[in-house]
């Protein structure tokens, strides 16, 4: 398992001025925090300051539970949004899982060898097929079947909601879960469910997406990770990757290369999420990789 940082990261954005460097540098120093990372970022058409800065909390005088009274003579002039985070404590994962195994297979198995200090309280699905796979990490799985019919079908997206608030999930991940969130859901989590697609949407939508792809000899196949909004499908991108098929690869082939890249970049995307370097803006990412 890797150590846990006993540091603090603060994310923050506002209108670009002079001096905001120099003001955030100025504030840690007068506590005697020792900064070991800084990424910034200024978007030079909306005139916007981004910033992702970590610090050791090893002789940092100001308490974390007083720092927002401290920081507020800092943020407030600058017009400034801020988020703080401390790595020390392990997030909260939900899951939400349907009936493809892929995708939370690969997210048990970097929780299990270490690679994610990660903490995942329950793993909701609309089937009972990959119970096992929870099981057998100790993981509290539940099955909410999810009908088509009203009422029956908000019942069960509000009590998969509930499920995932009781658990004190901090994100959620849907690792294929094959539903469409209600608003309500989405709502309670805003910009903390991650999704995972093939990117072939909108040019190949549907349930055989990769059989429609190699109809039309696709050169290409992709992934893209977003996080979820009420818009389907279109929230922001936080990870993307592609790779190249030819035509002597079958549809077989197709899935087999795509739920690859699914893999990979979900794995990507929950990292950077775990990591705190994500900033939303609008409708897309700014990422500190």
């Amino acid at each position: 398992m890797n150590p846990r940082k006993n540091t603090a990261i603060l994310l923050v954005s506002c209108p670009d001025a002079r001096g905001i460097v120099a003001a955030l540098s100025a504030f840690l120093a007068g506590h005697q925090g020792n900064i070991v990372e800084v990424d910034q970022y200024v978007d030079s058409e909306e005139a916007r300051f981004f910033a992702r800065i970590e610090w050791q909390l090893d002789g940092f005088t100001l308490p974390m539970e007083t720092f927002a009274d401290a920081f507020r003579p800092v943020a407030e002039p600058l017009d400034m949004h801020w988020h703080l985070y401390l790595p020390s404590r392990p997030m909260r994962m939900g899951i939400l899982v349907s009936k493809q195994s892929h995708c939370l297979h690969d997210i048990l198995a970097r929780r299990e060898s270490g690679e994610w200090d990660v903490d995942i309280p329950v793993i909701l699905s609309n089937h009972e097929d990959l119970r096992p796979a929870a099981e057998r990490q100790g993981i509290p799985f539940r099955c909410i079947p999810v009908p088509k019919e009203e009422p029956a079908r908000s019942a069960a997206f509000a009590a998969q909601t509930q499920a995932l608030v009781d658990a004190g999930c901090d994100f959620v991940v849907l690792a294929r879960y094959m539903q469409i969130l209600p608003p309500a859901c989405i709502e309670a989590f805003p910009m903390r469910i991650l999704n995972i697609h093939h990117s072939f949407l909108p040019a190949f939508v549907g349930a055989r997406p990769y059989d429609a792809a190699h109809a039309r000899g696709v050169k290409i196949i992709g992934a893209t990770a977003h996080y979820v909004t009420e818009q389907l499908d279109q929230g922001p991108i936080i990870e993307q990757d592609v790779t190249r098929i030819t035509h002597r690869q079958g549809v077989a082939d197709l899935i087999r290369l795509g739920r690859d890249l699914e893999k990979i970049v979900l794995a990507r995307a929950i990292w950077l999420h775990l990591a705190h370097r994500i900033l939303v803006h609008q409708n897309r990412t700014i990422v500190f990789n």
